[in-house]
């Protein structure tokens, strides 16, 4: 499960660097401060209508909780509910540190988990319980079926469905499996923030603030399973990256393949609360820890992955004289790029290193998505304009460096 990084004859060399360009890399390598890219007129207004979108059933969802749980409830069960919400924060920080995703991308996903998906299955529950009433079918088999397969197909399709949207849309800042599994990762952890807040309260309205059951649901969802619906989501968005690296069909056909795990792996999930509790907690050692260090392997490596990655095709930019080689042993390892940004942090420019660091690795993958026949043109224009920030950057950075007259 790699990035195909082997050179492709076809793809279009990177330009080679003028002669003043070339000199001044050969200087020490000191960071780069880009200027903001210019924002795509398409994309922000793709963005402006799903954000109006979110914020339309967003307000209609809080309505429903508020008439639904009431406002001390609501509040309480929000405030358990950030604590899960960080630790998958933090997990999603930790992945995403190599190449960042846009902070836009990551707050629409996360709204499209917490209000969107938590919408579209509330609707189809309220579906299926007028339809299953009406119908006549057996309250005890329409709880398992609700349980077992209605919630993990609706829910992963729903959480699916966003991680979706943002490859078609945003397919520029979705460079692979890292990225796919970076928004799932967010969206889920926006589904279980709402989740949570339900559980929570209704725990809380049935049995009390400090009851047994209320610390009980507390610890086993927020303690002990917070990245369970994020590693489900994450196969769908894993496969995506996988197979949208060369073509939109891909990325479609990804999302489909990617589906059937992820709602695998919520359905036995699910299924394990009919076991008891001990039976829960047993399963949870056999079959969810496993799991959790199986994917934290699978980070790992896909991570070291985006940094050879970033370091093989920085070095073709240092072939045609734009970097030195020193260049790209600081920004292609997790080591350079510590002592970068030591050295800056003692210059008084650890702004523009994080900023120097960001936009050389987002040359790197403009350069994979030249090589994979990814929008071409719309990358070759890229390319030129993160290499004359680069050169910018570099002429600040090295003022910046000299000992005051």
């Amino acid at each position: 499960m790699s990035f195909p990084s082997t050179t492709n004859p076809s793809a279009p060399q990177p330009e080679t660097a003028p002669a003043e360009v070339q000199a001044q890399a050969q200087t020490p390598p000191i960071p780069v401060f880009p200027q903001p890219a210019k924002p795509r007129h398409a994309l922000f207004g793709w963005a402006i209508a799903g954000f109006i979108v979110i914020g339309v059933f967003g307000l209609a969802l809080l309505a429903y909780l508020f008439l639904a749980l009431g406002p001390v409830l609501l509040l309480l069960g929000g405030v358990l509910a950030v604590i899960p919400l960080v630790i998958v924060l933090l997990g999603v920080y930790w992945i995403d540190r190599w190449e960042p995703e846009p902070r836009g991308l990551l707050v629409f996903g996360f709204l499209w988990g917490a209000v969107m998906s938590v919408a579209i299955a509330l609707l189809v529950d309220i579906g299926v319980q007028l339809t299953s009433y009406a119908v006549g079918v057996d309250a005890a088999a329409l709880d398992v079926l609700g349980t077992v397969v209605q919630a993990p197909v609706v829910e992963e399709l729903a959480k699916g469905v966003g991680v979706l949207l943002i490859f078609l849309v945003a397919r520029k800042y979705f460079d692979g499996p890292v990225d796919g599994i970076v928004y799932a990762a967010v969206i889920a952890g926006g589904f279980a923030f709402t989740e949570n807040i339900l559980y929570f309260s209704q725990a809380m309205a049935y049995s009390g603030l400090l009851s047994a059951d209320t610390i009980l649901t507390f610890f086993v969802r927020g303690i002990m399973s917070p990245f369970a619906h994020a590693m489900f989501t994450a196969m769908t968005g894993l496969f995506i990256g996988l197979w949208g690296r060369r073509s939109v069909a891909g990325g479609i056909a990804g999302f489909f393949v990617g589906l059937l795990p992820a709602m695998a792996l919520h359905a036995l999930w699910n299924g394990t609360s009919y076991l008891g509790l001990i039976g829960w907690f047993l399963l949870y050692l056999v079959l969810q820890v496993p799991l959790f260090a199986a994917s934290i392997v699978l980070v790992v490596q896909l991570r070291k992955r985006e940094a050879k990655l970033t370091q093989e095709r920085l070095a073709e930019y240092a072939s045609a004289g734009w970097l030195s080689p020193s260049e790209v042993g600081t920004l292609g390892t997790a080591a350079g790029r510590k002592q970068a940004m030591t050295w800056a942090r003692t210059h008084g420019v650890a702004l523009l290193m994080k900023t120097y660091i960001r936009d050389a690795t987002t040359l790197a993958f403009t350069r994979q998505r030249i090589i994979m026949g990814r929008d071409r043109i719309g990358a070759q224009r890229d390319e030129h304009e993160l290499l004359l920030k680069l050169t910018a950057s570099r002429q600040a950075l090295q003022a910046a460096a000299q000992p005051a007259a």
